[in-house]
């Protein structure tokens, strides 16, 4: 290689490049910003008792049927969700690498209270986060592992039991605590990564911004209250 080449080499922008790395994290972020408040509704439904939430678990698995096979639709979204998370983390791990190597040993300044919080703790969020999923998915859809001793699968003939596993589960302190703190990760981190979308992908006017933000801020608050409030009224016997 000549001197030439190897500098042209030394000078070639990484690939994929960072603005393909934002955009994906950007709409990867917002596929998950919906899922986890489609998902906070419908675990409203556990307000209504063992017959509301075991028949909305229920319908999640008999949607489309018979145009789309049992449990079609679950695991499309599965399979989305899965891609979309192996693309938002690796993409998260690429772009705080090269952050890191171009700021070298200096840091921004100009970040306070809020937001220098939920930016330098982005990264540590987003595998707590992913714990928390990957918990979630053993103790209460799979049945394994982090699982509560009186797990009850699906009945031969199809009946769900997601309230009461639910219950069960939270009625741990620990699983109830980890679930109600996992949900306070998950608010800042769609505060933070909500907010700096628009600056991502180059939008700047400041009405959008402050509106767009503002969503943000509503569609955290709702997923924490939604969801945390579900172990802490467990664990209160409220919910039983």
């Amino acid at each position: 290689m000549t001197v030439v080449q190897a500098a042209r080499r030394s000078t070639r922008s990484p690939q994929p490049s960072t603005f393909a790395l934002k955009l994906v994290m950007a709409a990867t972020g917002v596929i998950f910003v919906a899922f986890v408040f489609i998902h906070m509704i419908g675990n409203l439904k556990v307000y209504g008792g063992a017959e509301s939430l075991d028949s909305y678990a229920q319908w999640l698995r008999e949607v489309g049927y018979p145009l789309i096979p049992h449990h079609g639709v679950l695991w499309a979204l599965r399979v989305v969700l899965l891609a979309s998370l192996i693309a938002h983390v690796v993409s998260a791990i690429m772009l705080t690498g090269r952050g890191r190597r171009r700021r070298g040993p200096h840091r921004r300044r100009n970040l306070t209270g809020f937001t220098a919080f939920a930016a330098r703790t982005m990264l540590v969020g987003g595998f707590v986060i992913l714990a928390f999923v990957i918990v979630h998915l053993l103790d209460l859809t799979i049945g394994i592992g982090a699982a509560p001793a009186d797990y009850r699968p699906p009945d031969p003939d199809g009946t769900i039991h997601a309230y009461a596993n639910l219950v069960a589960s939270f009625s741990r302190p620990v699983m109830g605590i980890f679930y109600a703190v996992s949900m306070l990760v998950i608010a800042v981190h769609i505060v933070h990564g909500w907010r700096t979308l628009l600056q991502d992908i180059g939008v700047m006017g400041h009405r959008f911004r402050a509106v767009w933000i503002t969503l943000g801020a509503l569609i955290a608050l709702g997923v924490l209250l939604g969801n945390a409030l579900i172990p802490i009224l467990v664990l209160a016997g409220v919910i039983a």
